[in-house]
């Protein structure tokens, strides 16, 4: 609540330095255990290691909330050659952890930012495709929970990589992953309605609608999310 008094520029300094303290490689002991307790605690992991949500999109990519060092080596295990993290900012004790259990076990760890409360970016969806096809399979991606960004990630990487149809790529965001469509996480949903109403239903390509027809500040002002969804998803669960 006092975060919300504070100036965007006291809030944008905070951030930053959260941002230098996890940067920092991990020591010894003493900051390996601030790491553990502050993704357990101030990150909520205590809630992933009971749940992951961790599920196939395909034969070769996973989706899941953050991972913890346990879970990166089980990936391993089954595979993976890579860590997509969607959550950027890096500003808990789960990025160094993360670090160095991708590096332990051999995995790549890459970053493709998203966000779960906006409007898509353009520039974002058309450098998706590039993404995709350099991505080292098998793969894991992930943002917070597993919700809204790692279903948007599937979403896009069923529709234009696996070629697959609209209505199933959009199935990446449902209830059964935790996302929740009338909280302000619904504007990932409303940008692929957008699509189905302004291209799909003109036979406008996704990536040609995307470049040429999307508006991302008419979506924002025409998107209203319900209160009741947006405090379940805000205030008590705390998405990110």
């Amino acid at each position: 609540m006092l975060n919300h008094w504070r100036s965007p520029e006291e809030r944008y300094a905070r951030r930053m330095a959260r941002i230098a303290r996890w940067e920092r490689p991990l020591a010894g002991p003493g900051d390996r255990l601030r790491a553990w307790t502050n993704m357990l605690l101030a990150d909520h992991g205590i809630f992933r290691l009971l749940y992951l949500n961790a599920h196939r999109v395909t034969p070769r990519l996973w989706r899941a909330a953050q991972p913890a060092p346990g879970d990166i080596a089980w990936f391993a295990r089954q595979g993976v050659r890579t860590v997509v993290n969607l959550r950027g900012g890096r500003e808990h004790g789960a990025w160094p952890l993360q670090k160095e259990a991708c590096e332990r076990h051999g995995i790549t760890l890459v970053e493709f930012v998203l966000r779960s409360r906006g409007a898509p970016e353009r520039e974002t969806i058309l450098a998706a495709p590039a993404f995709f096809a350099g991505l080292e399979l098998p793969a894991v991606v992930h943002c917070k929970s597993g919700a809204d960004r790692a279903g948007f990630f599937a979403a896009l990487y069923l529709l234009m990589h696996e070629k697959r149809p609209l209505a199933e790529a959009m199935a990446a965001l449902s209830l059964r992953y935790g996302h929740f469509r009338f909280a302000k996480t619904g504007i990932l949903d409303a940008f692929f309605e957008a699509y189905r109403r302004e291209g799909e239903s003109r036979g406008i390509a996704f990536l040609d609608w995307v470049a040429e027809h999307y508006d991302p500040q008419r979506l924002e002002r025409e998107f209203k999310p319900g209160f009741f969804s947006s405090l379940l998803a805000d205030r008590l669960i705390r998405r990110e």
